[in-house]
């Protein structure tokens, strides 16, 4: 059986990582807030908004909720302006014979945003699934198994294509088999390799050429 296939969007689809990075960070330190460059690629890759305001209010006391409009209208300039997507996801994306859709921990502006700045939109529909649509992000399976049961499909039968250690966790925790993903620009300042080895994916792939002949690998 062709396993549906479900796509992480930022870092995986769209090489937006860095991009997001320079405005969290300057966001952070417009109200104070002491986080690091290297803690925003070590602990909020692939995590919700919600995370970051949880983190920040636990460690620092500081409260960034009023600041997230102007994050919000600084980082889609700076979308608007440079994203592009990963080099051949386009083309692996349409290789894909099976269900597929995109299960991203951005906000659904974000995420359709990046999607429609690509041209990546079309090759998925209406599978498009935001963290905002279920209980818990990732590392909890909530937003994989939901995106499953849109498609339609048994999460067994399902892989996941996932760039975040909270990413692996999820589709780990959702019964689902995972391909970890190195094909970002943010994949060596994150250290991926390592990060990601150490969560035993099913597979590890840097390319998104490699993706057809590893999903058929797996069956």
């Amino acid at each position: 059986m062709t396993p549906a296939v479900i796509f992480d969007c930022d870092g995986v689809l769209v090489d937006s990582e860095p991009l997001a990075v320079i405005e969290l960070l300057a966001m952070l330190r417009s109200v104070g807030a002491p986080v690091s460059e290297a803690r925003i690629y070590d602990e909020f890759l692939g995590r919700s908004v919600q995370t970051i305001i949880e983190a920040v209010s636990q460690d620092h006391g500081i409260d960034i909720r009023p600041a997230l409009p102007g994050y919000g209208a600084a980082l889609a300039a700076r979308l608007a302006r440079d994203l592009r997507a990963v080099r051949g996801m386009a083309e692996a994306i349409t290789a894909c014979d099976g269900p597929r859709a995109v299960a991203s921990s951005s906000a659904p502006e974000r995420l359709n945003l990046s999607l429609e700045l690509t041209g990546l939109a079309p090759l998925f529909g209406q599978h498009v699934y935001s963290a905002v649509q279920v209980r818990n992000g990732k590392p909890a399976p909530d937003l994989f198994l939901f995106a499953a049961s849109r498609l339609g499909v048994d999460p067994r039968d399902c892989v996941v294509i996932e760039d975040s250690p909270a990413g692996i966790l999820a589709a780990r925790a959702a019964g689902m088999r995972v391909i970890g993903f190195l094909g970002g620009s943010h994949a060596a300042p994150a250290g991926l390799r390592a990060r990601l080895a150490e969560l035993h994916p099913d597979a590890l792939i840097e390319h998104a050429r490699d993706l057809s002949n590893t999903l058929a690998r797996l069956g």
